[in-house]
């Protein structure tokens, strides 16, 4: 009797997981006592479909400059908001918004301004123009300095995956 039970039970037990699983949303785990526009980690459930958006780079705002200049693209900032820009419409044409993007990564080139370092600061004020504030759902990210991009005037690239039930 005991093994007919189990037989009968785990299929039901296990149905009743998966359906708990699919019935999940993506959640968006904060730092504890920040309130940096990152997540800490995102998960999401396996209902979810995930999309990979290969690395976008910087619009040319100065057309009148050399096409491998910096005077090209602009600073940092700027090229973070021509990049994100960009995300924006490739999602928006496969029906997503940047409010479903869980996961970032971002590669800044040292900004000859700077000394060679990476521009953290024009980073974030290009950034959080689309992430945190009055758009809540933040990504898990990761932000590195490279040496340098295939074009000596980008100064960003960031590849994103989205993710939505």
């Amino acid at each position: 009797m005991k093994k007919i039970v189990a037989t009968v039970l785990t299929p039901i037990a296990f149905g009743l997981l998966c359906g708990a699983a699919q019935a999940a949303d993506i959640v968006r785990h904060k730092i504890p006592n920040s309130d940096f526009p990152i997540a800490l980690a995102v998960t999401i459930p396996p209902t979810a479909t995930i999309h990979f958006i290969s690395g976008q780079v910087p619009a040319v705002v100065n057309k009148d400059a050399a096409g491998d200049s910096l005077a090209a693209f602009g600073d940092t900032k700027t090229q973070t908001e021509t990049v994100l820009k960009k995300i924006k419409e490739i999602l928006e044409g496969m029906k997503l918004q940047m409010s479903d993007v869980v996961k970032m990564q971002v590669f800044l080139v040292g900004d000859p301004a700077k000394g060679g370092k990476a521009d953290t600061k024009g980073f974030m004020e290009g950034y959080t123009q689309y992430f945190g504030g009055t758009q809540p759902n933040l990504p898990a990210r990761a932000v590195v300095q490279v040496a340098g991009l295939s074009n000596p005037g980008w100064l960003v690239e960031i590849e994103v995956v989205a993710a939505k039930k």
